[in-house]
């Protein structure tokens, strides 16, 4: 009785919550939105909030649990293609015929050897919804991002590219975060993890960066976590090598800790395909723990696997 009673006034209480927030309206705006030589200065100090309204003239609505969006629609704009990486559901068709929400994702400020300050905003975009609502477990969010350097006691905007490519789930773009790759150099790393219900959830990493005048995804590391299944679990980190002759682009070594249990798959619900690393492993033996290491190099283009992957074992029975 104690649950259902519980489980009452949870309804309750997001009944209570949906009733206060706010009918969400569309605010159509011109398709110079997804201009990408668009121009913008500001002078003092810069907010994250009013920038993107800035650069997403919609209606800003502020709904319960920080739930902040700018609800926009484009009547005049072409929509276009991007890749969503789920590759479930296809394309992402953007700006959304139906509207689009406009979320703050990440505002990061770093600065360069010459002490040259800069402000990077990441959005997230996704289809508008009446209750402020981001569903769909293999939407990805739709990413967003503008930068801007300080000049004195302005800020200017110097590069705007307002969709990239969706990642994530329920159409929420994991956070980017920055990463220097080479002298006075920045990308930043998007942590992608999705999986069906109840399943595994898989997740790879992905590199943005500024190349041939666009932002764009340039690596892709499968098998960079699992979780949610009893009889494997692995996850890794990330760093750029430091002891190296490149000036930009600089390798990326990817470290990859976990462990493997023969006797708890009696639990698991579902297959995983392992790392062709610990694969031969796992059929000799009942119980081990593994380390992978992987070099990813930049070709020109794009950063792959190179050389072959190392592996340790510990723990083994």
């Amino acid at each position: 009785m104690r649950f259902i009673y519980s489980g009452f006034l949870f309804i309750l209480f997001t009944a209570f919550s949906i009733a206060q927030n706010p009918e969400v309206q569309l605010k159509n705006v011109s398709d110079t939105i997804l201009n990408t030589n668009r121009t913008l200065k500001i002078n003092g100090p810069i907010n994250a909030m009013k920038t993107m309204q800035k650069l997403f003239p919609g209606k800003l609505y502020h709904f319960s649990d920080h739930n902040d969006f700018i609800s926009w629609n484009c009547k005049s704009c072409k929509p276009k293609a991007y890749v969503d990486v789920n590759g479930e559901e296809g394309d992402q068709l953007f700006p959304y015929t139906e509207g689009v929400a406009t979320r703050l994702l990440a505002d990061i400020d770093y600065s360069d050897s010459k002490g040259n300050q800069f402000k990077f905003f990441a959005f997230n975009h996704s289809n508008f919804d009446m209750d402020g609502l981001q569903t769909g477990r293999f939407s990805g969010g739709l990413l967003g991002v503008a930068k801007f350097a300080k000049n004195g006691n302005t800020w200017e905007m110097k590069s705007f590219q307002p969709a990239i490519a969706a990642f994530g789930a329920f159409a929420q773009c994991p956070t980017p975060k920055l990463l220097q790759i080479g002298e006075d150099q920045y990308a930043f790393t998007l942590l992608h993890v999705n999986g069906g219900g109840g399943g595994p959830f898989a997740g790879y990493l992905y590199l943005v960066v500024g190349l041939d005048g666009k932002y764009q995804p340039i690596m892709e590391v499968p098998e960079y976590e699992l979780t949610n299944i009893e009889s494997t679990s692995w996850s890794s980190t990330y760093t750029v090598e430091k002891n190296t002759t490149k000036k930009y682009f600089r390798d990326i070594i990817i470290k990859t800790k976990g462990y493997f249990n023969k006797a708890a798959k009696t639990e698991d619900e579902f297959e995983v395909d392992l790392p062709a690393e610990i694969a031969p492993m796992a059929k000799t033996k009942k119980l081990f723990n593994f380390e992978i290491e992987r070099r990813f190099s930049f070709n020109g283009k794009r950063y792959n696997l190179v050389g072959k992957p190392t592996v340790k074992f510990s723990n083994i029975k």
